[in-house]
């Protein structure tokens, strides 16, 4: 009689935990390897096999977009957020984002080219409204910044993080991109 050290078939009863496994081996290996990264990759990190990842997701673009739905939930935490400050911590979020995930902005661009319905520009644009009225009203955001020029911030930060030297630094992209964007910093904000 043989044992095998392999746990047995759970079915439908490891469907969540298998999703939040390839969730998480997704987001990691995204950003380690960037948006390219073989799916059969994901699903060996994330302990499943291969039909078990298109079971949950069909193609890549619905794994990145699952994984950027976290994203999505972090922006909406901090745009609901009341403080004057909200619009400038949503966008060093954004940033850090950025420069962690670029794969994420690879999936959108991917997304756009393929002709996907896609409207993660239009929702972030939405979540940023609210948050960047509050610091112009307050003051700690230049008057005039407007949601547009915050999303072609986003796309040129996106083209500086591609086109920087690799061997810079998160913390110096990020300097990079705060110090080029002041207007979206606010004043005194931490680089």
């Amino acid at each position: 009689m043989s044992h095998s050290s392999r746990p047995s078939n759970r079915g439908p009863a490891a469907a969540a935990e298998n999703r939040a496994a390839l969730l998480d081996a997704a987001k990691r290996l995204f950003a380690e390897r960037g948006y390219d990264v073989p799916l059969s990759a994901i699903a060996r990190e994330a302990g499943v096999g291969q039909g078990v990842l298109y079971r949950h997701f069909p193609t890549r673009l619905d794994l990145a977009f699952a994984v950027f739905e976290g994203h999505f939930q972090q922006y909406t935490a901090l745009a609901r957020s009341e403080e004057p400050e909200a619009f400038g911590l949503l966008w060093r979020q954004l940033v850090d984002n950025l420069i962690a995930e670029t794969a994420f902005v690879d999936m959108v661009v991917t997304a756009r080219a393929s002709g996907a319905d896609y409207d993660g520009i239009a929702r972030l644009g939405a979540l940023l409204s609210s948050p960047l009225e509050r610091g112009i009203a307050t003051g700690l955001i230049e008057p005039g910044v407007t949601v547009e020029e915050v999303i072609l911030a986003v796309r040129m930060a996106y083209g500086i993080i591609r086109t920087c030297d690799p061997a810079t630094g998160p913390s110096e992209l990020r300097r990079i991109i705060l110090d080029a964007f002041p207007r979206l910093s606010g004043p005194g904000a931490p680089g």
